[in-house]
């Protein structure tokens, strides 16, 4: 199938919403299907996108600018890119996580729009036009938080098509894993590691509390932009925690294996780059699953969205998001129980490979979605009826979920 993957940040950048967009083309790609992907120019490197993303397959990714960052400059960057779709062979799916330029090319083909919260910055009326148009072919949610919220938002369109599929990951690669990275610390101490952002929200504030209560631990703290962690540094008075840094997602592979306990302290409000929106009733760590893929024991936060893929006492720990004194309790039986650590990251790894790789990810989102031949697309026999008929940052950072 012939998709047009529309993405409405930057390729590469330091955002998450980058990770997902390329493992999904990779994925779609690795299953055979023919990709190219709409971005913006990239925000953060002119490094080769391919390599710093560390994907498999080289799809074509073509990078349209907008002349601003209105919804105006928007909408303008969406008819350049109507430009090109029609100008090529055009897509049998449109694949959208831009409701800005799926606005002006939905009659194009039929679609899938991606959606990871409640969109608070399009004009109204924009979304519910999306959501009820006759070429949508199925919606795709990162939660059945969100999905309920969805459908709670527009209860006039009736049953909507939701799928939900949570964010994902690879297996590692033995290629990738050569040449881990050294850690800072002490050789004999246990080692502690979280990987991921460093925005408000994401209970940096408790880890550095941990390091305070813990500490014969090192902790290592993988990722962040140089302003936040230079905020975080400045806070920080303890001896035995390391900020690392952003780092390629490519080369975030080699520091899993590193670390004999992972952190997830999300807190119920998280916020995305700037405190622009508060996606913790929805969100999807991309983290949760690449510490799944390499069998670490994870301690997480006892939250309602995360509880959506964690079990406490079978794939993690899970505690309080406002207890660090249960955390420290937590992280102290770990490391003095090894066979309890290898048996939570054992089955965190088998459920990962059963449920949330990116290739699962990919066939589940387009399950059922065949094309016709004639511009549309349609179920199996099995499946039913056809299912379709006849600010830079502020865009890098909408449904930021890492």
């Amino acid at each position: 199938m012939r998709i047009a993957y529309l993405h409405g940040g930057s390729i590469p950048s330091f955002f998450a919403n980058g990770v997902h967009v390329m493992r999904m083309c990779d994925a779609f790609t690795g299953a055979g299907h023919d990709v190219t992907l709409y971005s913006l120019p990239g925000t953060y490197t002119d490094q080769d996108p391919y390599t710093y993303y560390g994907v498999r397959h080289r799809f074509p990714i073509r990078l349209v600018p907008a002349p601003d960052y209105t919804p105006d400059g928007y909408r303008r960057r969406g008819e350049d890119i109507r430009d090109l779709l029609t100008g090529d062979a055009v897509p049998d799916l449109l694949y959208a996580r831009d409701p800005h330029t799926l606005a002006v090319t939905a009659d194009l083909a039929p679609f899938v729009y991606e959606v990871h919260q409640l969109r608070r910055d399009l004009p109204d009326g924009a979304e519910k036009a999306l959501l009820s148009h006759p070429r949508l072919a199925r919606i795709v949610v990162v939660t059945h938080a969100l999905a309920h919220d969805l459908r709670a938002a527009y209860p006039d369109l009736g049953t909507l098509p939701i799928e939900v599929a949570p964010d994902c990951a690879d297996p590692p690669d033995a290629a990738t894993m050569a040449g881990p990275p050294p850690l800072p610390g002490r050789p004999d101490a246990p080692t502690i590691g979280y990987v991921g952002h460093l925005y408000d929200g994401r209970g940096i504030d408790l880890i550095i509390e941990l390091a305070g209560l813990l500490p014969g631990f090192d902790f290592h703290l993988v990722g962040g932009t140089t302003e936040d962690r230079a905020r975080w540094e400045e806070s920080c008075p303890h001896p035995n925690l390391y900020f690392h840094g952003h780092r390629p997602p490519s080369e975030l592979h080699r520091y899993f294996p590193l670390f004999d306990v992972v952190l997830a302290p999300h807190q119920p409000k998280v916020y995305t780059w700037g405190r622009l929106d508060e996606i913790g009733r929805w969100t999807s760590p991309m983290k949760l699953f690449e510490y799944m893929a390499h069998g670490r024991a994870i301690v997480a936060s006892d939250l309602p969205v995360l509880r959506e893929v964690l079990q406490d006492r079978v794939n993690c720990l899970l505690r309080p998001s406002d207890a660090p004194h249960a955390w420290a309790d937590a992280l102290t039986a770990l490391i003095a129980d090894p066979r309890l650590r290898a048996s939570l990251g054992e089955e965190a790894r088998r459920q990962f490979l059963a449920r949330y790789t990116w290739r699962h990810r990919a066939d589940q989102v387009l399950a059922g979605l065949v094309p016709l031949g004639t511009g549309d697309l349609g179920a199996p026999a099995t499946g039913g009826a056809a299912l379709s008929s006849a600010g830079r940052h502020a865009a890098d950072t909408a449904a930021v979920n890492d």
